[in-house]
């Protein structure tokens, strides 16, 4: 068993830095949280693969190019002629506050099928598998390939993380506790802010709920604040790396990559704690889902002070 395989959407993206209806300049890229991820795990040198669908188009040919170029792996990518890529907008409302628009309503991406899913974790046979509920947000159909990962995942001895992520304009929140709950039999590792605890769980102290139902790990984020990690009898936390935020978007995710990498490394928690947050702290630097996620070789650099010049 190797490396780590993600699954879900990735889309075009467009950027302005100025409210869309303004008009004026727009920079084209790709973003998912899943394939963030990825490229975050294989930028720190993992083998990394991405299970998704795109168009038969411009845009598909640009997300499949980006993660070709980004060292993720794409032997269980899917393209069809029969939906079109979904399409992300992120314009800047004011100082980092972005709004989202997405059109990705019967994408390609929402067409990936169970059958797909299972057949993909059963060849990679990866050491892990991640998903995000963003996934089981885009289709009945997506849903289901997401919890056939999981239940494929651990069934063949690998280990299940799932980011909750939750998107308030893919559904609502008791849709997605409905579908979350679902999942938690199969997830060892769960990230999720203080205000997602409550789609996995109704028990008024969420986390030694979760713990209890069979979490080996809740790790709770809190953006700018840094990020708690529990596991059965203990909690640990760490501060996150002081920086100038130029975007957070993507931020989570890069944690997520940190996190997980110092995991497939088997650090200790208090290490992938650490690495969480320099990854996130790299993000956030710079505009864009991914663009700024850092190399191994680059963790060192946050040793250094704002400003240096390495000459």
């Amino acid at each position: 068993m190797s490396g780590v395989l993600t699954l879900g959407e990735t889309m075009a993206a467009l950027r302005t830095a100025a409210p869309l209806r303004l008009g004026g300049p727009a920079h084209l890229s790709v973003a998912g949280s899943e394939s963030n991820v990825a490229i975050g795990l294989a930028r720190l040198g993992h083998e990394a693969h991405w299970l998704g669908v795109v168009g038969a188009d411009q845009p598909g040919e640009l997300v499949l190019r980006t993660l070709r170029a980004e060292g993720v792996g794409l032997r269980y990518a899917r393209t069809t002629p029969d939906a079109a890529t979904g399409f992300v907008v992120f314009d800047r409302a004011a100082h980092d506050i972005t709004r989202v628009s997405y059109h990705r309503r019967g994408s390609a991406g929402s067409t990936l099928t169970a059958a797909e899913a299972e057949a993909a974790v059963t060849a990679c046979a990866p050491d892990r598998v991640h998903l995000t509920g963003i996934t089981p947000a885009l289709s009945a159909e997506a849903g289901a390939a997401t919890l056939a990962a999981a239940r494929t995942a651990r069934a063949a001895g690998a280990r299940v993380s799932l980011d909750v992520n939750y998107r308030a304009r893919l559904w609502s929140r008791d849709d997605a506790a409905a579908v979350l709950r679902e999942l938690l039999p199969w997830v060892d590792t769960v990230f999720a802010s203080e205000d997602e605890l409550d789609l996995l769980t109704g028990a008024e102290n969420a986390v030694p709920a979760l713990l209890a139902a069979g979490a080996s790990e809740v790790v709770v984020t809190a953006g700018a604040a840094g990020a708690r990690a529990h596991a059965p009898g203990k909690s640990l936390f760490r501060a996150a790396v002081p920086t100038t935020v130029a975007d957070s978007i993507g931020a989570g995710d890069a944690f997520v990559a940190g996190y997980l990498s110092a995991a497939l490394d088997g650090l200790p928690t208090d290490d992938r704690l650490a690495r969480g947050v320099a990854a996130g702290a790299f993000c956030v630097g710079a505009h864009g889902d991914w663009e700024s996620l850092p190399s191994r070789a680059d963790l060192a650099l946050l040793a250094h002070g704002d400003g240096t010049a390495l000459r």
